[in-house]
């Protein structure tokens, strides 16, 4: 279902933190672009944003960076494996950009870390669900299945909201980014929660009745997002779940940022995007992210 991408030279970083394997150093004069070019007073032509490290990201982002090469950028991609350390990266100035998480993510980071990241741009949508190697159906659950589900704040609720939905569950009428199992009202059917570490529950799925999985993490166990999932949610009730692309409040309206959307918005990223999770895949880029905040955020 995917696409081989193509990887340039660049950095990976360990989950620990943001430690360059190799030459490149994170340190105060930070990432290739930055505020060196400023301090200068010469026009930036230069873009550092960083990036998870698995397809549904690279995939895009080095086609992207192959179209503002192309324009006369010099682009430094840093792949990382942990989603924590981006959001610090880019508000501290090491990095320009980051691409990894979606809008509930970003906002809870903001306030639970006093980072200041805006998100800029859509890349694509994100609807998630449950999946289940035991049984078809949600119906088939049995009583006091263990459900694992992200223990992050922003995805917590996700998997709840799903079951309270389909009438599983009770649960509380609040947001779904606010939603968490204090929430829970009524579990007629004893279900367990296990919340783990996002990045881990494609690993977790096997050892469960059921877990939630994000349509690329669905992709990634060879399972199709859609037809195999016993739940699943719609973009359109999933906004705050579309993956952005993110950077300090100061990039906001920048050429460098409007270039860098239009890269990304191109028909070759289309076509990846739809080739890496099917036709279904939302490609919101005539909507603005920050326009829609008010609409499910209220930190």
């Amino acid at each position: 279902m995917s696409t081989p991408h193509r990887r340039r030279p660049s950095t990976v970083l360990a989950a620990t933190g943001l430690t360059a394997v190799g030459a490149l150093s994170l340190s105060a004069c930070g990432l290739a672009g930055g505020d060196a070019a400023a301090e200068a007073g010469t026009e930036d032509r230069s873009i550092s944003i960083i990036a998870t490290d698995t397809p549904a990201y690279s995939g895009p982002l080095e086609i992207a960076s192959d179209t503002l090469e192309e324009e006369g950028y010099d682009v430094e991609i840093t792949y990382v494996t942990d989603i924590v350390q981006p959001n610090h990266a880019v508000s501290r100035g090491e990095a320009d950009y980051n691409f990894f998480q979606h809008g509930a993510y970003l906002q809870t980071f903001n306030r639970d870390n006093g980072t200041d990241v805006v998100p800029l741009f859509y890349a694509v949508g994100s609807p998630a669900g449950v999946y289940s190697t035991e049984v078809d159906s949600v119906e088939q659950l049995p009583d006091g299945a263990r459900i694992a589900i992200p223990a992050d704040p922003a995805n917590n609720g996700r998997a709840l909201r799903l079951l309270a939905d389909a009438g599983r569950l009770g649960v509380e009428d609040v947001p779904v980014v606010e939603l968490s199992q204090q929430d829970i009202t009524d579990n007629p059917h004893d279900y367990q929660f296990i919340e783990v570490d996002q990045q881990t529950l494609t690993q977790t799925l096997p050892d469960v009745d059921a877990g939630f999985l994000f349509s690329r993490q669905a992709v990634e166990m060879d399972l199709d997002p859609e037809a195999d999932a016993i739940l699943r949610e719609e973009d359109v009730d999933a906004k705050p779940y579309r993956i952005v692309v993110a950077g300090r409040p100061d990039e906001v309206g920048t050429q460098k940022t409007k270039d860098l959307q239009a890269a990304f918005q191109t028909d070759a990223v289309r076509d990846y995007y739809l080739d890496f999770y099917g036709d279904w895949a939302p490609l919101p880029w005539d909507e603005d992210p920050a326009e829609q905040l008010s609409q499910w955020w209220k930190g």
